[in-house]
């Protein structure tokens, strides 16, 4: 039963789907791009800070990436490399679709790993993915233009307040991700503590000395002192 599982999750169809939504992405991401790079000079940015700003966030992905690949490995072994690459490309939270993946197989009446996992149960699966996955990228398609102009008035009232807004927004997410691993165990805990203690003072040292680079690989050298204090706290 496990292998007509497989040779459906990797059939052609399902391949020639996840080809069309990955070039999709990619697309949008050149897009935006070079829309960024057209509207820079509007805001004041000079031809250094863009590129400055792309190497950031280029070098700033690298990390995460690495932690997505790792439970990659599991959902292709699992559920098979098209659908696991359709989904993490339009959702891109390895975490979200693994979660939604035992979700599915769950309400199916099955675990992922059991040898009782059928097509049927896989189509439950695919089902749940998909319509969990649905609801922000049904917001974002037809809200972003409003948030946008609510956006333009509170900076015209308030040029701080969008400032604050953004950086509370962020802390907000990223404290609740943060918050929600650290939970599970001792070693989550030392892990994100370690991270967090970590980022604070790389980007002290970073800003005494004006040091560009080390600010942008901050969070790639914080996420890998976490991962091996983490691993150091189970020797212990």
């Amino acid at each position: 039963m496990r292998s007509e599982v497989m040779n459906l999750a990797n059939s052609a169809p399902l391949w020639i789907m996840a080809f069309i939504f990955v070039g999709i992405v990619i697309f949008q991401a050149i897009m935006f791009l070079m829309i960024a790079k057209k509207t820079a000079p509007e805001i004041g940015m000079t031809p250094y800070e863009v590129k400055t700003s792309i190497r950031t966030g280029f070098i700033s992905s690298i990390g995460p990436s690495f932690a997505i690949a790792i439970v990659l490995v599991s959902l292709i072994a699992i559920l098979g490399a098209p659908l696991t690459l359709m989904r993490i490309a339009i959702i891109g939270s390895a975490a979200t679709e693994s979660a939604a993946a035992g979700v599915g197989a769950q309400a199916f009446g099955v675990e992922l790993t059991s040898d009782n996992f059928s097509t049927q149960a896989f189509t439950t699966v695919v089902w749940t993915m998909c319509l969990g996955g649905m609801g922000w990228l049904l917001f974002t398609a037809f809200f972003t233009k409003s948030l946008g102009n609510t956006q333009k008035k509170i900076e015209k009232r308030n040029p701080k307040a969008m400032r604050i807004i953004s950086t509370a927004a962020m802390l907000g997410a990223f404290g609740y991700l943060a918050s929600d691993q650290m939970v599970l165990s001792l070693n989550h805990l030392v892990a994100g503590v370690t991270a967090l203690v970590s980022m604070v003072m790389i980007m002290i040292i970073a800003d005494k000395r004006n040091t560009a680079w080390l600010k942008e690989w901050a969070l790639g050298i914080a996420m890998v002192i976490g991962m091996v204090s983490a691993y150091v706290s189970t020797l212990v």
